[in-house]
């Protein structure tokens, strides 16, 4: 039998991902695929593979792609689970979230991290990744606003999270990050994320530091959130990301995708940087 949960699938010429990320949830009861005008076979493997495909057309405001399809009665059971179409969900990340699910407590949701795969390895030491909220019950999580719109071009939420008021866990089965995309498809993404992160660091400039309280918080959203605000007031930011992989996280354990991996988030943070310094000249 089909295990209760509609899972939530955004999708963008995502054909060469999403084939496996359906065989990981064929377990489900429900797949949603929200798509945004994809020119490949996505929506074509996504009807073949029995999943409720709905088409969602950006205006620049809000909501955007996933939070659109929270906000509207598609979903007919009561737990939905956020996956990307570069995720996998393992056996066994399967049987824990069939166990937590069958259980009858006053949960609102379940936090879960990635096991990153890069350059086919995993990425064990160098990128963990926080706790993001993924599984949760019907009406009691949706993305926050951060105020991004089109930033990036994006017509998805980037790193937005999902957000709960209710009581929430974690599972210690991780999802699994491993995009079948080329190593160029990869960096041509992070590019977007740049410009996405440099507008979003300009208006966190504006904001205060959120209390250190925080980081004894059980909500493991609200720690990371004024630990990245600490991270954006260290100078050398590049410098600092990579010794901070590579070196205090053992990313060297990791083989040369380690080190490459490593390299190109330090490499990230200069784009970032460099954006910036491209918005504080153009105002001038």
């Amino acid at each position: 039998m089909s295990v209760p949960i509609s899972v939530l699938i955004a999708t963008k010429n995502e054909a060469v991902n999403l084939r496996g990320a359906l065989e990981s949830v064929s377990w489900v009861d429900q797949v949603v695929v929200v798509d945004s005008g994809s020119v490949d076979l996505t929506v074509a493997i996504a009807e073949e593979m029995g999943a409720d495909v709905l088409q969602f057309e950006y205006d620049g405001g809000w909501p955007k792609k996933r939070n659109w399809a929270l906000s509207h009665s598609i979903f007919r059971n009561r737990w939905v689970f956020v996956l990307d179409a570069d995720e996998r969900i393992s056996d066994a990340s399967r049987r824990e979230i069939e166990s937590m699910i069958s259980r009858d407590e006053k949960v609102a949701g379940y936090y879960i991290q990635w096991k990153f795969i890069f350059l086919g390895r995993w990425m064990k030491n160098s990128w963990s990744h926080g706790w993001m909220l993924r599984l949760f019950r019907r009406g009691e999580a949706a993305y926050e606003d951060l105020g991004m719109r089109d930033e990036g071009g994006w017509d998805a939420e980037v790193h937005e999270n999902i957000v709960s008021s209710g009581e929430c866990r974690r599972l210690m089965e991780p999802l699994i990050h491993e995009s079948e995309q080329s190593l160029a498809f990869w960096l041509e993404k992070q590019n977007q994320f740049s410009t996405w992160n440099a507008k979003r660091r300009l208006d966190q400039s504006k904001e205060d530091l959120p209390s250190v309280i925080h980081f004894f918080s059980r909500d493991p959203v609200r720690r990371r959130k004024l630990l990245k605000r600490l991270f954006l007031r260290m100078p050398c930011k590049p410098v600092v990301m990579f010794l901070y992989l590579y070196v205090w996280k053992k990313g060297f354990l990791d083989g040369k995708a380690g080190y490459y991996f490593c390299m190109l988030r330090a490499a990230h943070e200069l784009n970032i940087n460099a954006k910036l310094y491209e918005a504080e000249v153009m105002r001038r």
